[in-house]
């Protein structure tokens, strides 16, 4: 039974030292007034039905006492093993399948960062693979401390978007302690707790915590191939680009390109035939996941390359993930799946059976079909 009031009393130790005393007197501080924080947090009414919770307040506010209060003191778990990769980390029962559904789910959606020691992660994969890995324990509730404290901000509301969204999908609970008000109306909780204001909220409507959401804008724009060496570790199949003739795209947020897109053309170009290009190499950087851009990268530039140039687009996937979404889009036609087999030697003829991939990889086939309106690439 949680609680339905609490009250917190935190107090400093006191130091009478030289230096400590100068320091008070030089603004007239009365330090044994100052030492001492009182929260007090009446009403709380946490529904039976919930998914998000958010715990909000300044830095020395109460937050993690009081969550400690009204959940346990063994609610928060330092898992972690920075030296094993995540998806090791996971309990054994569960099945690869459970793995990956979950850490895609979080928004950890790059292969690579599931199979690196946890200390080479970001800040936010790091984060992001830390809730994944407390969703897998056998607790009813998650309770997450100094959410996007150590991230950029525009990284935080990506995280908290999709925190929130896995959440409500998954029909788990978890609980958001943080001391950032801006990703309150990214996350949505179905309750809140202010320990600034020593208050607790249930949202009235559907933008309760909605304040005045700052819009995050991207723009895409051409870029030279250069650019593909920051995003290729992050791609789950290939280091290099095509050869041939491609054509090259960067995904900014401002002046800071986050994400890479590439249209190759693998048969010849023969005169009279309508060009074919195929969309690849799509990689939006691991913070920044959650947002569904990625999808739209792909669905603006094919939509650009289609009108710029005239050519046909096509688009071959192996990530389940990547099909799932584009499975969804009204301007692509599903063609049917392969699984292609065979290998290409320096100096040989392949004798071609479909493609080129090792190990029979089962792959995805669409064809971009247009938008009803045309998207803006610049």
């Amino acid at each position: 039974m949680i609680p339905q009031k609490a009250e917190v009393i935190l107090q400093s130790e006191i130091f009478n030292n030289f230096r400590c005393k100068m320091a008070c007197d030089s603004l007239d501080i009365d330090i044994n007034k100052k030492s001492v924080h009182h929260l007090k947090v009446d009403n709380i009414n946490i529904p039976d039905d919930w998914s998000i919770g958010v715990i909000y307040g300044a830095s020395g506010s109460g937050k993690t006492t009081l969550a400690k209060q009204l959940f346990g003191e063994d609610c928060f778990k330092t898992i972690m093993d920075e030296n094993t990769p995540i998806i090791n980390q996971f309990p054994k029962e569960l099945s690869y399948e459970d793995c990956s559904s979950i850490l895609n789910g979080i928004g950890l959606t790059s292969v690579v960062c599931w199979v690196r020691p946890v200390k080479t992660l970001s800040n936010g994969q790091r984060a992001r693979a830390e809730a994944a890995l407390l969703m897998t324990q056998s607790d009813a509730i998650t309770i997450i401390d100094e959410w996007t404290s150590v991230v950029d901000r525009t990284v935080a509301k990506a995280m908290s978007h999709c925190v929130q969204k896995f959440a409500r999908r998954q029909k788990k609970q978890i609980i958001l302690l943080s001391c950032h008000y801006d990703i309150i109306e990214w996350v949505k909780p179905d309750w809140l707790i202010d320990c600034n204001k020593q208050q607790f909220f249930l949202p009235e409507s559907e933008d309760f915590f909605f304040q005045r959401r700052e819009q995050l804008e991207f723009t895409i724009r051409e870029v030279g191939r250069g650019t593909w060496r920051y995003f290729s570790k992050y791609h789950y199949l290939s280091e290099r680009l095509p050869g041939g003739k491609i054509y090259t795209f960067g995904l900014f947020h401002g002046d800071n390109q986050i994400g890479f897109q590439c249209f190759a053309n693998y048969t010849p170009i023969r005169k009279g035939e309508v060009p074919i290009f195929h969309s690849n190499r799509t990689v939006i950087h691991p913070d920044y996941a959650g947002l569904g851009m990625g999808i739209q990268v792909i669905n603006l530039t094919s939509e650009y390359m289609k009108n710029e140039y005239g050519y046909k687009i096509m688009a071959k996937f192996s990530s389940v993930p990547v099909f799932k979404a584009m499975i969804k889009q009204k301007c692509w036609k599903f063609l049917g799946e392969k699984r292609l087999m065979g290998s290409m030697k320096t100096g040989q003829t392949l004798a071609r059976q479909g493609g080129f991939r090792e190990h029979g990889i089962k792959t995805f086939h669409f064809e971009f079909t247009g938008f009803a309106v045309s998207g803006e690439v610049r």
